[in-house]
């Protein structure tokens, strides 16, 4: 994708913040640019690190979601503030780039899934076949207990093969109950399977660090069955998930997975501004500056060991994200400030940001609320009044209150429509609810009205 197409793709989510859309689109057309350069020169390349500064509900994670999901890349988000210093109880900052390994073979697994669907989906149907027969059981063979201790004597008759009738009889009863099967009609009966158990189990090491022992020992120590009883629908998303994974090898989509994680992996670093301090800080916060020591090899290029292989960290693509209300990008140590090259500013809504929002996004909280009610039978629309009366009072909300950005439309969406989604109940034909601009100002001036004086009480 150009960059001028990964900008259009952001915009049908992202509501303004050209500056942030523009500096993620070069970087990731960078990645392609990257990847057509002779190998001696692609490896002196390296991704040039984003920060975004703005306040909380403006874009900055959803901006860098829906990037990974143009692409299809490796995603992780983390919070930069629980991470700690070597030392102290808490977690290692190398665990995000595992964790990032472990989103990568999600994927990586789930492409290979998608191949070998419909092999794995006709299996499934055959087993599930398999469990709905009636088991044939076998004669009861005498046992001489004598030959069974000295294992001398007579070898054992062979099981009398069932009769051809009985093999056709069980062959048109599989028939049958396959075409049941197929037309949905064996949903709720209830079957037998094996599932193997996980091993979860965390511990501190020595230095404080949490360890995963259920990963570390997940591929050492021998999966333990047990059977689960269960309905026809439930037992067939896991044998899907068993028949899939039979049919790929795993030792090439850990391969792909490495690959593709060191390649075109991105990190989103939020909350970044929370270990920004000063190397006098006591107190609490002591180990911030010691969290960004920890980060920058991170962020430089290192190989961080998985149990899936080492990983090396130089092409990854870090976007860190912060409010930068009390600290600012210089009160970071300089050495990490230099591998964020990039800086840009995003800006607080207005209210005509809030109307864009509320009319243009494919996935508008109108939109997300109108279809919410349809199972109900409640047809909702807004007119043109009401979405105008509505982003003045996600606007004036924010002034008055703490500026929570967008998110701020689900607090007066929920008091709007309180009284219609506590009555809708489905019992009724469809009707049509039309919120305008009257019916907003009545529910909504109370709380959020010019004459509220909350914002000046101390």
């Amino acid at each position: 994708m150009t960059p001028r197409e990964i900008v259009n793709a952001l915009d049908r989510y992202i509501i303004g913040q050209d500056e942030a859309k523009r500096a993620v689109a070069i970087a990731l057309r960078n990645r392609y640019r990257r990847s057509c350069l002779p190998p001696e020169l692609r490896e002196e390349i390296t991704p040039k690190n984003i920060i975004m500064l703005g306040p909380t509900g403006v874009g900055k994670t959803e901006i860098a979601r829906r990037l990974a999901k143009l692409v299809e890349a490796p995603f992780v988000k983390v919070e930069a503030s629980k991470y700690t210093e070597v030392g102290y109880v808490g977690r290692d900052v190398e665990s995000m780039v595992r964790d990032l390994v472990e989103e990568s073979i999600r994927l990586t697994k789930q492409k290979r899934m998608e191949l070998v669907k419909d092999a794995a989906a006709a299996a499934t149907e055959q087993r599930l076949a398999d469990l709905l027969l009636p088991q044939q059981k076998r004669a009861a063979r005498p046992v001489n207990p004598l030959q069974f201790l000295l294992g001398s004597g007579q070898a054992e008759p062979e099981e009398p093969k069932p009769t051809e009738e009985e093999q056709q009889a069980r062959k048109t009863l599989r028939e049958q109950t396959l075409e049941r099967l197929r037309a949905g009609l064996l949903e709720k009966e209830i079957v037998e399977i094996e599932v193997e158990e996980s091993i979860n189990a965390m511990m501190f090491g020595a230095s404080g660090m949490e360890v995963d022992m259920g990963g570390m020992l997940g591929d050492l120590l021998p999966k333990k069955k047990k059977s689960k009883r269960m309905p026809v629908e439930h037992a067939r998303s896991i044998l899907m998930q068993q028949e899939s994974e039979k049919r790929i090898d795993p030792d090439d989509v850990n391969r792909e997975a490495l690959h593709n994680a060191e390649q075109n992996g991105i990190i989103f670093l939020d909350e970044i501004d929370k270990i920004a301090g000063s190397a006098n800080q006591m107190g609490a916060d002591v180990s911030r500056e010691g969290v960004q020591r920890d980060i920058l090899p991170i962020v430089e290029g290192t190989t961080v060991s998985t149990k899936y292989g080492p990983v090396k960290t130089d092409f990854i693509l870090f976007i860190g994200a912060g409010a930068f209300h009390v600290a600012k990008v210089s009160d970071l140590i300089p050495e990490l400030q230099g591998r964020f090259p990039i800086r840009v500013t995003l800006k607080d809504l207005t209210e005509d940001d809030f109307y864009a929002i509320l009319t243009q996004p494919d996935n508008a909280v109108t939109k997300q609320y109108a279809a919410l009610l349809k199972p109900d039978n409640v047809n909702l629309s807004f007119t043109e009044d009401a979405l105008r009366e509505i982003a003045k009072f996600a606007f004036r909300a924010n002034e008055q209150n703490e500026n929570i950005g967008a998110r701020r439309l689900h607090t007066v969406m929920e008091n709007l429509l309180n009284d219609i989604s506590f009555n809708a109940n489905g019992q009724h034909p469809m009707i049509d609810v039309v919120v305008d601009g009257a019916y907003v100002d009545a529910h909504l001036s109370a709380e959020w009205g010019e004459d509220n004086i909350s914002k000046y009480i101390l």
